[in-house]
């Protein structure tokens, strides 16, 4: 069986033959580590192997690995529940489930009220107020499947008009999920997501908060694909764990 290094070795050479396929530049792609179904022990194997980025689709794991691992970065990655928008606002590097409006609102709204609490207490644990804007990706319905989350394409602008007039949110791009098992479809959904946004980056460059340069897309089984079309972050589970 091989080594999480080993298997980090494997990913990033991977990586590099989809990135000269594409004529594009490796350190263009970032690869994130999804350790919902490791522990400690192997998160520590793959941080000493040079990973940074880590990613927890639940808020509770979410909480305990930044409490465990506060170094480094933790993106959330799960479905959201505005209840729970506390349990990472300002302290996830990156969120990549946003879906709606009803959730930029309260990340919004979250990140305003940690802001006026810091202001208020200094003394307090509030004053650690890791960012201004909590960085965010649209999730986007690419692929049209019931079983997926993400906002329409065609209701995609919208959203993006509606997060210009928010405060504490910082869009950074957007994020998808491919079909399953089928090679074509996951290609078309990642060129599609990336047609989305470069059709729309244009119209929002006049807007200090919406920068659509980031493209999450791909996992195990479709990460070469997804880089070949664009992408900038991969999420990575079972091949660098098994």
């Amino acid at each position: 069986m091989a080594t999480i290094e080993q298997n980090y070795h494997t990913i990033k050479q991977e990586l590099a033959s989809a990135c000269i396929r594409a004529g594009r530049n490796p350190l263009e792609v970032r690869l994130v580590a999804v350790s919902k179904t490791v522990g400690p022990a192997e998160i520590q194997q793959a941080m000493s192997a040079g990973i940074k980025d880590f990613a927890e689709n639940r808020t509770l794991l979410f909480k305990q690995r930044i409490e465990t691992f506060p170094d480094q970065r933790w993106h959330f990655i799960g479905t959201i529940q505005t209840n729970k928008v506390k349990d990472f606002a300002g302290h996830a590097a990156l969120v990549h489930s946003v879906a709606s409006q009803r959730v930029l609102q309260a990340i919004d709204a979250r990140m305003a009220q940690r802001l006026e609490y810091a202001r208020i207490s200094p003394e307090d644990e509030g004053s650690h107020v890791a960012v201004v804007r909590q960085p965010v990706l649209i999730e986007v319905n690419v692929s049209g499947e019931a079983s997926k989350d993400g906002v329409a394409p065609a209701n995609l602008e919208e959203l993006l008009f509606a997060a210009t007039t928010m405060k504490h949110i910082s869009v950074e791009g957007l994020m998808t999920m491919a079909p399953l098992d089928d090679p074509s479809r996951a290609r078309a959904a990642f060129s599609g997501l990336r047609e989305l946004r470069d059709a729309l980056a244009s119209r929002f460059t006049g807007a200090d908060n919406v920068r659509l340069f980031e493209l999450s897309m791909g996992m195990t089984d479709d990460y070469a694909i997804a880089i070949e079309e664009g992408s900038t972050i991969i999420r990575i589970g079972r091949a660098l764990w098994s």
